[in-house]
Parts: structure tokens; C-alpha cells; sequence
């Protein structure tokens, strides 16, 4: 009897000991800026619960935890259609954690590694101090951490997958990044009240929704008047190589991988290929876009266009010392049709992708 007691009470241990890793405080980003947290149901102000473990809404009563210090603020709406997209994507992403940490070791060799892609040191030394980010589908939040290491800037990151997340706030909490909060979201649905933000960052997100220009304007609700946002894309043209690939591999039985060029690539290692493998060619849902598009969105939102990668222009050059937020020409449809070609006659570097700057102007 008194081995069952004992057996009984180191349970109960391990039961607490698990219980605290999974409820955690809430972040410090989170508290301080509780101002501008809205129920993702309701849309009314939020609170911090009386332990500093939860989100609460006063109005409906929904009570939002924060397991491992990610707080769950995700929100489906089972009567809206897209939904269905939704839950798919999400499942899609919590068993293919985009794009990981695998090859870093330190903080250190983060930022080297973040650095030497040009946009990123760009990002880095041009968003103003005191900034106010956003990221939107931070996926495993290398950008999110990247950005916050600076000091003097408020940084949340969302993503719909936890396993994601869990990711990034690892790295975060091992490397001891204090202004960045790593929250689960659903972007049809934020749970920040409109204009809360300096600075919006969406890259690679809304080609993988049901309806993006909506979710555009989601976005675009939450800057600033005066503020920026980044939108990130894949091309209608230049991701027409990983079209004619993904129809190879499909009636080859993915024999023929050796046609994408980062699956040849050697540093990589195999769990690194199978996940860019997954993500750009079993994704469950895309859709390719064009400049003219992208800037009718921003016209219609009242958005002024500043820069884009690549250029918009056909023989604009992107600078290693370009100016991000600074206006560029938008080019005229020759143009975009000239650089959209070359990104099919290059292979659809990078998956195709393009990414656009802009202004919120009212």
C-alpha cells in the first residue's frame, strides 16, 4: 500500500510538471499590448485572465489559452466556405513544418545566414526603430525571430500551425529573443484591432487560401495609415517550370526530383528537400498571380505601390542598397509582361515567386 502511495504521489508529480510546461504565462508582448487584442469570434476587446495564463472576452466568454507560451487564438467559422480550404491547409502544414531550423545552431549563425539574403538585411536596417510588426503565416518564424533580435521593435508572429509555431518560440526561447510573440491565427479572422501596426509582412501565404484578395484586405486593415505592408506571391508565369515538374513527377512516380534545382543541392539535407518538396508541389491549395492584379489590389484598397522583387520595371535592377520603402515606378504592362517572361524563361526561380511593397495612403 505504501508503494502505491508513492507510486500514486510521483504521478501526480509528472501530471503537474507536464501541466505547467502546456499552460503558460502569456508572452510580454502580449500583455503590454493587450490594447489592441480583439476576440477572433466576437471582435470585442480582450483581457488577460487573473492568473496571466489566458486571454478572455468579457463579451462572449471565450477563454483562449497560451500552452508552451503560444497563445491559441485561432478561429474557424464552420458556416463560412472557406473554411473547408482552410482546415485542409492547416492539416497540410502541421505535418510539414515550413521551413524549419534544422541547419542553425545559434543566434549567431542565424543572423549570418538571414543576412545574406539581401531582403532580409534590407528589412533589417530599413524598418524604422520603435516599429510595430506583424507577420502573417510566419510558418517557423525565421523572419519573425530574425527581425526581433533588433532591439526596439514589437514583433508578433502568426501562423494556423501549432507545429509551426512550437518551432519558432523553441528558437526564440533558447536564444533568449524577448520582443517577439509567436501566436496561432487564423488570418480570415485577426484578433488585432484595425491600424495596430507600423509594418505587415505576408510572404507565401495567400496563394495557399480560398479567397487571397479578401485576405488582402484583412491585411491591409491592420496597418497604419501611413504604415507598409509586404505581400509575397507565386507568379502566374514564372510558376509555370514548377507546373510542368510537378505534372513530371507525378507520372514518374517522383523519380525525376533531380529537375529541381534545390533538390540537387548537396548542403541540403534530405529532410530540408522533402519539406520544399511537399510545399511546392503536394501542396492541397494555390493560385499563381500577375503585377496587374496585385497593383489593382492595391489600388482598390488604397494602397500606393513603393517597390517589388523582382522590379516591376523590364530593366530595373534590385540593388544589394535598395530602398524598400521608398517609391519606384510601377511599369506599364510591356513591363510586367517582359519580366514576368523572364521569370518563366529563368526556370521560376525561388517557385515562382514575387513579392510587392506598399503604402497604406487612407
Amino acid at each position: 500500500m505504501k508503494g502505491d502511495k508513492i507510486t500514486d504521489a510521483v504521478i501526480e508529480i509528472k501530471k503537474e510538471r507536464e501541466s505547467n510546461h502546456r499552460i503558460s504565462k502569456l508572452p510580454g508582448p502580449v500583455v503590454k499590448n493587450i490594447d489592441i487584442f480583439v476576440c477572433p469570434g466576437c471582435n470585442h476587446d480582450l483581457r488577460v485572465s487573473d492568473d496571466g495564463c489566458s486571454l478572455e472576452c468579457p463579451a462572449c466568454h471565450h477563454t483562449f489559452e497560451c500552452p508552451e507560451g503560444i497563445p491559441h487564438l485561432f478561429w474557424l467559422d464552420e458556416s463560412d466556405l472557406r473554411t473547408a480550404v482552410t482546415k485542409t491547409v492547416k492539416s497540410f502544414y502541421e505535418e510539414n513544418p515550413f521551413p524549419g531550423y534544422e541547419d542553425i545552431d545559434s543566434i549567431l549563425t542565424f543572423k549570418e545566414k538571414a543576412e545574406r539574403g539581401i531582403f532580409a538585411r534590407l528589412l533589417d536596417e530599413q524598418v524604422p526603430h520603435g516599429s510595430r510588426i506583424l507577420e502573417v503565416g510566419c510558418g517557423t518564424g525565421q523572419l519573425s525571430n530574425f527581425l526581433a533580435i533588433t532591439w526596439g521593435r514589437t514583433v508578433f508572429a502568426t501562423d494556423i500551425s501549432l507545429n509551426s509555431l512550437r518551432l519558432g518560440q523553441e528558437f526564440k526561447e533558447k536564444n533568449q529573443i524577448d520582443n517577439v510573440s509567436f501566436i496561432q491565427m487564423n488570418l480570415f479572422h485577426p484578433v488585432f484591432k484595425a491600424s495596430s501596426f507600423n509594418l505587415v509582412i505576408c510572404n507565401g501565404v495567400l496563394h495557399h487560401t480560398e479567397d487571397p484578395f479578401l485576405g488582402f484586405k484583412k491585411l491591409r486593415d491592420l496597418v497604419k495609415q501611413g504604415g507598409f505592408i509586404i505581400i509575397g506571391l507565386y507568379n502566374k508565369f514564372g510558376r509555370i517550370p514548377n507546373d510542368i515538374r510537378r505534372f513530371l513527377f507525378r507520372i514518374s512516380g517522383n523519380r525525376l526530383k533531380f529537375l529541381d534545382p534545390r533538390l540537387r543541392n548537396e548542403r541540403l539535407s534530405g529532410q530540408r528537400k522533402y519539406i520544399w518538396f511537399r510545399d511546392q508541389y503536394e501542396n492541397p491549395q494555390e493560385s499563381k498571380h500577375t503585377f496587374a492584379e496585385v497593383l489593382s489590389w492595391f489600388d482598390q484598397c488604397g494602397v500606393c505601390f513603393l517597390n517589388g522583387i523582382p522590379k516591376a520595371g523590364a530593366f530595373e535592377t534590385f540593388s544589394p542598397e535598395e530602398k524598400l520603402f521608398q517609391p519606384h515606378p510601377r511599369g506599364t504592362k510591356l513591363d510586367h509582361f517582359l519580366v514576368q517572361l523572364w521569370m518563366l524563361i529563368s526556370g521560376g526561380q525561388e517557385g515562382g515567386f514575387f513579392l510587392m511593397i506598399g503604402r497604406k495612403e487612407n
